[in-house]
């Protein structure tokens, strides 16, 4: 079997920043506007009083305290509620091709590689800004490569089901080197308006150099141990927005055309599975938890994630142990893993375990055991 390893990281993400602070005033500011608009029928019955938010509320409910976007002042204008941007010329680099773009120059920088070596492109995000062409075969034009390039989507696991994709491709002989990709614009499917989830979003992309071994130069690479997936269908997060949408002109902009979930069954169900998952696979490989450096896990709450550390680890977490970005990035979907990794894996020295977890929408979980080589 050919050794793979994840040789190199990149991370993009948009200069534009909002606070808890900064959203909440935008919020309120939409909530007093509703409930003024709709005094009568809220008195009435026939609609709903709108509750304002705080930032201690989103803090404690979700460990976010600020996110890029791709867009600040559409998002902050009461009027609006969501971010703004112009579409771009056909002949003009994409904003999901300029995001990874910058992401992956990165990666290639850390792993001592040029585009020429990549093979393989796989864009694997939660959302992507057209049907056709790719937007990885966009990418590969911009960055001059050969070889072929597709999309794909798993929501919030699109990473690590990238990851295991790229790894099937190299252990098959069909490439070398693969470039994946995760350009998530999160902020474009959050409905702002809705107090429950209108801080969960943030924008990012990642990138991920997958490559042979034996051909890898870098200096902080990681041996890919084992890749384990897994799919559950539920209801309790989706998003409806698809090219059918315009066929039924009655519903295509209502709100489940943006992202819903029921949180607490969600919080409940996918920390049971997630690790379910893990620790299945822990004993498939005889490895003990112990041996576990790291957990770079999804970031996606911080509740949720020390559960899941604590049923991986069976004791109670040190924070190294399962870093949080959210209080910089917030949930960025499947960007979310690779960030804490990209940030959080200097310290490894040769031999030492570390897991890349992933788990959302779907339901779908993919896990990752990187040894450091």
């Amino acid at each position: 079997m050919v050794d793979v390893v994840l040789s190199a990281t990149g991370l993009y993400a948009p200069e534009p920043t909002i606070s808890n602070e900064e959203l909440v005033t935008a919020f309120n500011r939409y909530v007093e506007q509703f409930n003024s608009q709709y005094a009568e029928q809220i008195l009435n019955g026939k609609k709903e009083a709108l509750h304002p938010s705080s930032a201690e509320f989103i803090v404690k409910a979700s460990g976010i305290k600020n996110r890029h976007v791709i867009d600040k002042e559409g998002i902050l204008n009461a009027s609006v509620m969501h971010p703004l941007v112009a579409e771009r010329d056909n002949e003009a680099m994409s904003i999901q091709c300029e995001m990874a773009y910058h992401a992956t120059k990165q990666a290639l920088q850390r792993a001592k590689k040029t585009a020429n070596d990549i093979d393989a492109i796989y864009v694997a995000c939660s959302n992507v800004q057209r049907a056709y062409p790719a937007v990885a075969i966009e990418l590969q034009h911009a960055l001059g490569c050969s070889g072929y390039a597709f999309d794909m989507n798993v929501a919030c696991s699109s990473a690590t089901f990238g990851l295991q994709t790229a790894v099937a491709a190299i252990q098959a002989g069909q490439a070398d080197c693969v470039l994946v990709v995760n350009p998530e614009i999160c902020s474009a499917h959050l409905n702002f308006c809705d107090r429950e989830s209108h801080f969960i979003f943030g924008d990012a992309c990642t990138a991920m150099l997958v490559e042979k071994a034996d051909n890898c130069q870098s200096d902080a690479a990681f041996k890919i141990i084992d890749c384990k997936l897994q799919t559950h269908f539920s209801n309790n997060i989706r998003n409806n927005f698809g090219f059918l949408n315009r066929t039924a002109p009655t519903t295509k902009d209502a709100d489940d055309k943006l992202f819903k979930q029921h949180g607490r069954k969600v919080f409940k169900e996918v920390i049971a599975l997630d690790s379910a998952l893990v620790n299945e696979q822990l004993t498939e490989l005889n490895i003990q938890p112990q041996q576990l450096k790291r957990l770079w896990l999804h970031q996606a709450n911080l509740n949720m994630n020390r559960l899941i550390a604590e049923r991986i680890l069976q004791r109670e977490p040190e924070q190294n142990e399962w870093p949080l970005i959210l209080d910089e990035y917030a949930n960025t979907s499947s960007a979310g893993s690779v960030i804490a990794f990209h940030k959080y894996h200097d310290d490894f020295v040769a031999g030492e375990y570390g897991l890349l977890n992933s788990f959302g929408a779907g339901y779908s979980i993919g896990s990752v055991v990187l040894q450091k080589v």
